[in-house]
């Protein structure tokens, strides 16, 4: 993958982005928490950073099918840019409010909407067919790389130069991804339509949820991964509140979401070893028990440090899971449906992202750290016994299969 100049260009503007993407996301509950005191109203940044994939996502994926997605890519770099400049300009200008940080978050968010369709519709594009786990697990050694990097760097910004300038960060990384792919040669144009053939946006949408929901594996890995990112979109938040009160610093509490990015690029590391060893449901059924039964570890944790150390463990498996089960959808789409499929499964798979997020600060709110960490606990639960359940699951096999043909 490191010879492949169009992948390498796609890649490390995406990994740039995320860098400036983490540095300042971490920031976004951290400056509400400062300005109100209150989890609740924190945890709206978050959902409405996920709101636009529920309204979006569906119409984002046809139309992404009919564009030229390098272009898209880079729009909406330029776009998230801008709409993150508006908040260290507020900050200078004193005008900063919670409502104004809703706003950025809601057009951050539907702008992400359309880049991460395109990106993920890109990849077959740039690599072969057999080389998409290796493509997939370097993508989520990247990610993790930037997770590492991003929250420490953003909250010692926050902590040392002012609230504005992980903001600022941010910004510079979204343009310098544009130019990265600016300097991609690969045609991303969509293939040709014959006159006439050219069908409605509603139309094109409906037949993107039909392969999925006709194609069970897919189907219920979407399910499975909605319940995940349901308790994924809670965690950061929680991990920020416990850690407040066992007394870390803002710089402390970065270092807790740099753990958990060293867990991830190790998961990164090692998922395409793990998905060459084992079946598809041994990996998918193993990562959710892991994650299950570290959870509730939150709760007994007496430091930041140890908080870390466990976010990191149970950050080690979620790139696992990630290798394989995107890497199987990816090779078994049709390149004319990439767009259109990927988007309806995250409709599903983010659908509870907000409501995740929301019931996170609410029970925070009322109830305290420890019985949040057992409520979401209970729910990693319930999801493995499902999972172990669900024979389409378990009976799918260790090799990718080949593009277009069906599990």
């Amino acid at each position: 993958m490191w010879r492949q100049r169009e992948y390498l260009l796609l890649w490390s503007g995406q990994v740039i982005a995320t860098v400036g993407a983490n540095a300042s996301g971490i920031i976004y509950p951290l400056l509400i928490l400062a300005l109100t005191r209150s989890p609740a109203l924190a945890s709206w940044a978050a959902a409405l950073r996920i709101l636009p994939f529920l309204l979006l996502c569906l119409p984002v994926g046809a139309l992404v099918d009919r564009w030229d997605r390098r272009r898209v890519m880079m729009v909406c770099h330029a776009g998230r840019g801008l709409a993150v400049a508006v908040l260290p300009v507020a900050m200078w200008a004193d005008v900063l409010t919670v409502g104004l940080i809703y706003a950025v978050a809601v057009v951050e968010g539907a702008l992400h909407v359309f880049f991460n369709i395109a990106e993920t519709s890109a990849l077959p594009r740039v690599v072969a067919a057999t080389q998409l786990p290796a493509a997939t697990a370097q993508n989520q050694a990247g990610f993790a790389a930037a997770v590492v990097v991003g929250p420490p760097v953003g909250t010692w910004l926050y902590q040392t130069a002012g609230r504005a300038w992980p903001f600022v960060l941010d910004v510079f990384c979204h343009f310098a991804a544009a130019l990265a792919l600016a300097r991609m040669k690969t045609s991303f144009a969509p293939a040709p339509v014959p006159a006439g053939a050219r069908r409605s946006l509603a139309a094109d949408v409906a037949e993107g949820l039909r392969w999925l929901w006709h194609e069970r594996l897919v189907r219920d890995m979407a399910l499975i991964t909605s319940v995940l990112n349901f308790v994924g979109a809670a965690t950061p938040l929680a991990l920020i509140v416990l850690a407040k009160r066992l007394g870390a610093s803002d710089a402390e509490i970065g270092l807790v979401f740099s753990l958990g990015g060293l867990g991830a690029i190790v998961g990164a590391a090692v998922g395409g070893a793990i998905a060459r060893r084992f079946s598809f449901g041994q990996v998918i059924i193993g990562v959710i028990a892991v994650q299950a039964l570290l959870f509730p570890l939150f709760a007994l944790c007496p430091s930041a440090f140890w908080l870390g150390v466990v976010y990191g463990l149970l950050m080690l498996a979620g790139p696992v899971y990630n290798v394989v089960q995107l890497a199987y959808r990816i090779a078994l789409i049709p390149d004319g449906l990439q767009g259109r499929v990927h988007s309806s499964f995250r409709l599903i798979a983010h659908a509870l992202n907000p409501v995740g997020a929301l019931a996170c600060g609410w029970a925070l709110e009322h109830f305290g750290g420890g019985w949040t960490v057992a409520l979401f606990a209970a729910v990693y639960f319930a999801l493995l016994i499902a999972t172990a359940a669900d024979p389409v699951v378990r009976r799918a096999p260790r090799q990718q299969p080949a593009a277009h043909e069906t599990a």
